[in-house]
């Protein structure tokens, strides 16, 4: 996983209490004088980082304790080693070794196929009103749960199993960068860090089930593959911009479901075999400030002129500009990375066009944002067409952001 995105901080404004000469305390008004507080230490938090695991919070296996009952004497057990974490909100989430760490996956195991898991932590506020404490302190608390969904956001994920059916026996993996089935998988889990400056989101175009071959189908998944390459290499490359992990899949028949992402991936086999309604939500989709990437990987002089004349140019009204007349100071050209020329992949140079948001690519640039068949693509020529790659992102994300400030 690449990245995550978490929401920012509600725009609520502040209330702090009045204070003045005379002014009786009692316990809600210290409470609220020191919820201000608490408050803003929050939404600095959630402004600037992202929430994670600080330090530990480590889960091993471990055998049934002898309290347990007879039927859940089994190979389910865990414990979760202490540590620090941090939520969505900025509470701190502290496990010590005090407390009673031992957990139970009680989540049946599928039927068929397989079932995700998610252990998760989360921080407790310990305050009840309704129940008087006659304790001076009150400890700040945390909760272990289990859940078949993804993590909510107030909870920072500790580990997955991947269950399988039958009797589940967790296990230890053997690799594990590489875990297989009932062993515990930590390689999703999140540190605290800083908040990446820009979190660019990206989608591709559903294929039409009913043209929805084996072809197309495998040729759809290496698109969604590269893609998940180019936004992993972001993170490396250039932090400051990161990339939503999933790849979203929208229909042009359905507007809605476009407007969420900065930048919209088509095949030039899509555009080609447009309907005026799919024409038409690009047309309200870039009006927004997103993106929309065309990938003509093939050079077929015929077929980019049906795109750039037939549909840019007549059907959207867009007038593309070339490589060469796209100005040196153009985010394509400059940011975050300098290109002069365009890069040569599998012995041919990469065409470009841009316009209004649309951007032309002709040439095997998206192929080689990833691994080829056979592993045979030079390192350089990789981290070239990435590097393009994050250009044409970091475009999307900042092209839409002025944009929607202005909406």
């Amino acid at each position: 996983m690449t990245h995550q995105s978490f929401p920012p901080p509600p725009i609520n404004p502040f209330e702090r209490l009045h204070v003045y000469d005379g002014l009786m305390m009692n316990s809600k008004r210290w409470l609220l004088a020191h919820e201000y507080h608490r408050r803003r230490q929050n939404v600095h938090y959630q402004s600037l980082n992202q929430p994670g695991i600080v330090w530990g919070l480590g889960v091993r296996l471990i055998d049934p304790p002898a309290e347990a009952p007879a039927q859940f004497r089994d190979r389910r057990w865990v414990e979760i080693q202490p540590g620090i974490g941090i939520d969505v909100e900025g509470n701190l989430i502290i496990v010590d070794a005090a407390i009673d760490r031992k957990f139970r996956i009680a989540t049946p195991a599928p039927l068929t196929g397989s079932l995700t898991v998610y252990l998760v932590v989360s921080y407790v506020d310990p305050y009840n009103p309704e129940r008087q404490e006659n304790s001076e302190l009150l400890r700040e608390w945390i909760r272990f749960d289990e859940r078949t969904d993804p993590p909510e956001h107030n909870q920072v994920e500790l580990c997955r199993i991947e269950l399988q059916p039958g009797i589940v026996k967790l296990e230890k993996p053997s690799d594990v960068l590489f875990p297989n089935g009932n062993q515990l998988d930590f390689r999703y889990r999140m540190q605290a860090k800083a908040r990446p400056e820009a979190v660019v989101k990206v989608a591709q175009m559903k294929q039409n089930e009913a043209d929805y071959d084996n072809g197309r189908k495998k040729l759809s998944n290496k698109i969604e593959e590269n893609l998940s390459y180019l936004i992993q290499s972001a993170a490396a490359l250039y932090p400051s911009l990161q990339g939503e992990t999933e790849i979203g899949k929208v229909s042009l028949q359905t507007p809605r479901s476009v407007t969420y992402y900065d930048l919209l991936y088509l095949a030039d086999s899509q555009v080609v075999a447009f309907e005026e309604e799919e024409v038409e939500t690009v047309r309200s989709y870039l009006r927004t400030g997103g993106i929309v990437l065309i990938d003509s990987p093939s050079y077929n002089e015929d077929f980019a002129d049906i795109i750039i004349n037939d549909i840019i140019k007549d059907e959207l009204e867009i007038d593309l500009e070339n490589w060469q007349e796209i100005k040196r100071e153009h985010p394509l050209r400059s940011q975050p990375f300098l290109f002069g020329a365009l890069p040569h992949i599998e012995g041919q140079q990469i065409e470009l066009w841009s316009g209004c948001g649309v951007i032309l690519v002709r040439g095997a640039l998206s192929s080689a944002w990833g691994l080829d068949e056979e592993y045979l693509r030079d390192r350089n020529e990789i981290r070239t067409a990435q590097e393009l790659g994050i250009n044409i992102l970091h475009f999307a994300w900042r092209r839409r952001q002025i944009t929607q400030l202005m909406q």
